[in-house]
């Protein structure tokens, strides 16, 4: 949640498309994070809150609509801005490459063990 920790924060986002995350099923309980991938020895792990997941699918990167990159927390982003984004910040990816899509719930503090995002 790096690149995208204000629109978590405000809860405009709702949808993450991620490269891999396979076995991620609906009703995982997630922990949003700043960053856990590529942390330095010694940077703390800020969490930021907890989700469940609704749905988890595998698509084309290109086949994002325009309510897509809404719920992805980039109303000012059209498709193929949206796409060439996320080709930028992740290594190896094209239009063409097929993605996770996991939609979630924000779910208020319960204190749960939860896994890392």
């Amino acid at each position: 949640m790096a690149l995208t920790e204000p629109q978590v924060r405000a809860r405009s986002k709702t949808v993450t498309r991620r490269m891999g995350w396979h076995v991620l099923k609906p009703g995982d309980r997630l922990t949003l994070c700043r960053k856990v991938m590529g942390r330095r020895r010694g940077e703390p792990l800020v969490r930021i809150v907890d989700v469940q997941v609704l749905t988890v699918g595998r698509e084309r990167l290109d086949e994002i609509t325009p309510d897509e990159v809404l719920a992805e927390g980039f109303p000012d982003m059209n498709p193929a801005q949206f796409v060439r984004f996320f080709c930028d910040s992740h290594k190896g990816c094209t239009p063409e490459s097929t993605v996770t899509r996991i939609e979630w719930r924000y779910l208020e503090p319960e204190g749960e063990q939860t896994t890392l995002l």
